[in-house]
């Protein structure tokens, strides 16, 4: 696009000075205001179905007395059925992303149940679940095996994974099952798993 020779800010020195300053000035301001807003995420937000969450939930047996966590929570609607649908004891949800924790609280608070639930901002690769008796994940194929020898660390045998999607690599699951154009799959924490792959 030709500039009006007229209108240019570049038709005087003093005028392409003025002109290059204010450029200048605009461009180190933006990465300041990315960096503030910027959150790393491994994994993007996609919501799971109420369908498929409770589908998630049946598979893993969720039940009076469980303590669930589910990481990468986003809105927290896996954590707040499991207490209010299946009876869970308590509930706590990871997520990197701060605008998703306070959807979640938001949601617990709706849903009358924030008195067993909490919601955190951490990354989940530091979460410390090993009062978990069972875990729910969507999150993605290398993320799921990145996070598998954590998961086989900290969980005690006889705890239950549930995943939206996407498995653990040679790790077989237990079970396994479609619903609304999802697969979901479930493992069972036993030490045989514990020793064959907590170290790959």
């Amino acid at each position: 696009m030709r500039l009006n020779s007229s209108a240019s800010p570049f038709r005087t020195r003093h005028g392409a000075r003025m002109f290059a300053a204010f450029f200048w000035v605009l461009l180190a301001g933006v990465p300041v205001a990315a960096q503030k807003s910027e959150v790393h995420k491994d994994v993007p937000y996609v919501p799971t179905s109420p369908a498929v969450v409770e589908a998630m939930l049946k598979l893993g047996n969720a039940r009076a007395g469980d303590v669930l966590y589910d990481l990468g929570c986003g809105d927290g609607r896996i954590v707040i059925m499991a207490v209010q649908k299946f009876g869970a004891a308590r509930g706590t949800g990871y997520d990197i992303d701060p605008q998703r924790i306070k959807e979640a609280n938001q949601n617990a608070k709706r849903a009358g149940v924030t008195d067993k639930v909490r919601f955190i901002v951490g990354n989940l690769f530091e979460a410390d679940f090993q009062d978990a008796s069972i875990v729910t994940l969507y999150l993605l194929p290398e993320v799921n095996l990145k996070l598998r020898p954590k998961l086989l660390k900290d969980l005690r045998v006889g705890s239950r994974i549930v995943s939206h999607q996407f498995d653990m690599g040679d790790w077989a699951p237990d079970k396994k099952i479609e619903i609304a154009g999802s697969t979901v799959y479930m493992w069972t924490v036993t030490e045989k798993a514990k020793a064959q792959f907590a170290d790959k």
